[in-house]
Order: C-alpha cells, then structure tokens, then sequence
C-alpha cells in the first residue's frame, strides 16, 4: 500500500511566505535610512521607490495627494494612482510630524527629513505590503492549495516585494479572481475596481472575467462584474477628479508622455536601431505597443481555443498579463509580482517557473550593477557589468515568458481547483 500523501497546509505555507518576506526587509534596510549619497543602492542592491518617494512625492509635513498642489520640483508629484497614492499617506502620517502642516495647498516649506523618518516611513509601507503579501497567498491558496508555494517562495518576492507598492494591487486582483470563481460577480467586480485604482493592470483582469461569464451564458453575471468594476473605480477616482483634476490627472498624462523603460523592450529597440540611449516618437511607440497588445491577445487566444476549445476562459488571465509586459512600454523591475499567483493557477510547471525567477533575479542584478558603474565615483554591486549583460538578461527573461505562453496554449486545462487543499502538478511531483 501507499501512504497517502502528505498535505501541505496552509499554516506552513505562510510560514514560508513569513520567511521570504522578512530577508526581503532585511534586504532592503541599508536603503532604508535614505543616506544614498555613497550609491549603497547599487552596491548592496537595497534600492526600493519607497524610500525617494517620500520626499518627490512631498509627503511630509501632511500634504494629502491632489486635493492640496504639489510645490514646484524637478521631480514627479502626485504620479500614482489614487489607492496607492492615499496607501503612501497613511504610511506617511506615522513618521513623527507627518501629521502637521501642509494642509493649506502644500505651498509652505517642507519640514527637514531624517535617517529616522525614511526609516519609519518605508517600515510602515512594509507593514501594509506584507499585509497585501499575505491576503495574496491566502486567496491564491484557496485556489489552488500547495501551489501557493509558487508566490510564497518566489525569488520575485523576495527581492522586489518592498521595491514598489503593486502588491497592493496584486491582493485585489487576486482576491477578484477567487470571487469570481466563487460566482460573487459583484465582489469580484468590486475587487478589481480598487485594484484598477491602485494600479491599472487589474482593470486587465475584466476581459478574461468577462469572457469567462459569456462563455458560461450567464450575461447578467458579466453586467453585474462589469458594473460593480467600473462603478468602483469611479467612486474612488471621482472625488479627486472633481476636486483637482489637473492634479488627479498627472497620472495618465505622465504615462502617455513617458518614454521606454530601460527595461523594455522598446528600448532596447530604439538604442539598437538610432544608437542613442533614449526613444523619440514616444507617441508613436504607445500607440504600437497597444496595437502589438491586442495582436498578441487576440492571437494567444485563438491559438488557445483552436487546440482545447473548452478552456477556461478566467485562465486567459496570465497570458494576457504576459503579452501586456512584452508589449508596454515600460516594464518596471517589480512587475514580475503580478505573475506569481497565475503560476500557481494556470501554469505549475516548475521548469518554467524556476527559469522565469532565474532571469527575473538576473535583470535586477544587472540592472542595477550597471546603473551603478555609469559613475565611476559609486559603481555597481560588482565592476564590469555593461549595459550588454543587462540587455541579455531582459532578452533571455522575454524569451522565457514566450515559452510559458506557448506552456500554457500546449498545457491541457484543469478542473477548477477551488478550495482544494492538494491539487496536482509540477510542484506536488517535485
């Protein structure tokens, strides 16, 4: 006989996820006091948004995000998102003095900043990130059991879950994704609308939703789902809007305006082909790069019924997310995070998953050595790594993210494995 086989609760996988969450803050600690003059960003490869955000997004002394101006500065103000902006000022009202001041249209002087505010303020930013970090595992581990593994243990994780503050917005993709398993098509809607508010790739999130429901003939659940998105995002967004909508705008303008990140793919083009390390024509750029995504969606998607025409429409999810990051302009280090529950959902092939951490964790090594070694004065966590290493590790990451498309189109669909606490797969086999 055979011993049945051992479960893995979900006790001992938020004790992994504890794990990687605390040398993941530890990591980020010789950033956190905000003494960056010496470049230890580069060199202990601590660097984290955070921490400068504090100060370009004018944060203390009590601003509160559009509804009082920001003061003229070189820097951005106000770029973010409502959710993830407000996120920010409630970590900000727990430095000491947060509090006070500011509060007449942000025009007065700002009050000084110390080691100790930086400190505190990415210590609270933290706190609500491991927060969503949890909720995120929890919700993925409804759905798919063990496999929650694949976020809880994730390289990714580790190393950019403090770099930016989109797990927020992981948490309620992921939590929109479950109710909508659950058929709460309100919730779900209800979900994803606060996520499109924090940052707006959960707002993706509707089409494979949507679908899912037409496919199932149930229309009134995909109003419903549509509806309850949309209608909370407005209730969000629309008090801003109203209030200052220069202010509460700056977000879209920014993005429309911004060109290639350094780690896109559109940059490496546009430095390939006009030999200058910046893009020109960003116009056109974003214009392409949203034609190459509905292309690429429309394509993946046919690919996908014309080989198993009864998968589940919601499993669209990943690859659409997937051929958003290919094709955006900007795919900022962090994005990665958004994959991981997807992983353990639709895709738990440890080959590609381990392949996909292995270049994930390339292109933040090398990204940031390089940005380090541009001054000679500061230089990089390690000498000698040149812009080339750094386009490498982003083609051989691109690279890998096609083949778990191709993965997925190839991999036969599963029964929904809502609230299953051993589901099997490439990780249960290992």
């Amino acid at each position: 006989m055979h011993a049945a086989p051992r479960r893995t609760g979900l006790g001992l996988v938020l004790l992994c996820l504890s794990g990687t969450l605390i040398v993941g803050f530890v990591l980020k600690q010789p950033c956190a006091s905000g003494e960056w003059q010496d470049g230890r960003q580069y060199r202990e490869l601590c660097y984290t948004d955070i921490v400068p955000l504090y100060t370009s997004e004018q944060l203390q002394g009590g601003r509160l995000p559009y509804l009082d101006s920001c003061r003229p500065s070189a820097n951005e103000c106000d770029e973010y998102p409502v959710l993830t902006m407000y996120v920010m000022r409630v970590a900000a009202w727990l430095v000491p003095g947060g509090g006070t001041g500011g509060g007449t249209g942000g025009q007065g002087q700002s009050p000084p900043v110390t080691a100790v505010d930086f400190s505190t303020f990415f210590a609270a930013n933290a706190t609500m990130i491991a927060a969503a970090a949890f909720v995120t595992v929890v919700a993925t581990y409804a759905v798919a059991g063990r496999r929650a593994l694949y976020v809880a243990l994730a390289p990714t994780l580790l190393i950019y879950g403090f770099v930016n503050w989109d797990l927020i917005a992981v948490m309620f993709a992921t939590l929109g994704v479950v109710a909508f398993l659950r058929r709460r098509n309100v919730w779900s809607g209800v979900f994803l609308g606060l996520g499109a508010a924090a940052k707006l790739f959960p707002g993706l999130l509707l089409i494979p939703l949507l679908l899912g429901r037409l496919r199932e003939r149930d229309p009134d659940g995909a109003i419903y789902l549509a509806w309850a998105s949309l209608g909370t995002w407005v209730v969000v967004n629309l008090p801003f809007a109203l209030a200052s909508f220069g202010s509460w705008s700056t977000f879209f303008r920014y993005n429309a305006t911004r060109s290639p990140d350094y780690d896109s793919l559109w940059y490496i083009g546009c430095r390939s082909i006009t030999g200058k390390p910046y893009c020109t024509h960003v116009e056109t750029i974003g214009l392409a790069s949203l034609l190459v995504f509905a292309g690429g969606s429309v394509l993946v998607w046919r690919l996908k019924a014309s080989r198993h025409p009864d998968f589940p429409a919601w499993t669209f999810g990943f690859p659409l997310l997937v051929v958003f990051l290919l094709s955006n302009k900007v795919y900022s280090p962090q994005y990665g995070l958004w994959l991981l529950p997807w992983f353990a959902w639709t895709l738990p092939d440890i080959r590609v998953f381990a392949a996909f951490e292995t270049a994930d964790v390339a292109v933040f090594v090398t990204r940031f050595a390089w940005f380090g070694n541009l001054d000679p004065h500061i230089g990089g966590w390690v000498d000698g790594v040149s812009y080339t290493m750094f386009e490498v590790a982003i083609l051989v990451r691109a690279a890998i993210l096609v083949w778990a498309v191709v993965a997925w189109i190839r991999r036969e669909p599963e029964r929904v494995p809502l609230l299953d606490p051993e589901p099997t797969g490439a990780l249960a086999d290992a």
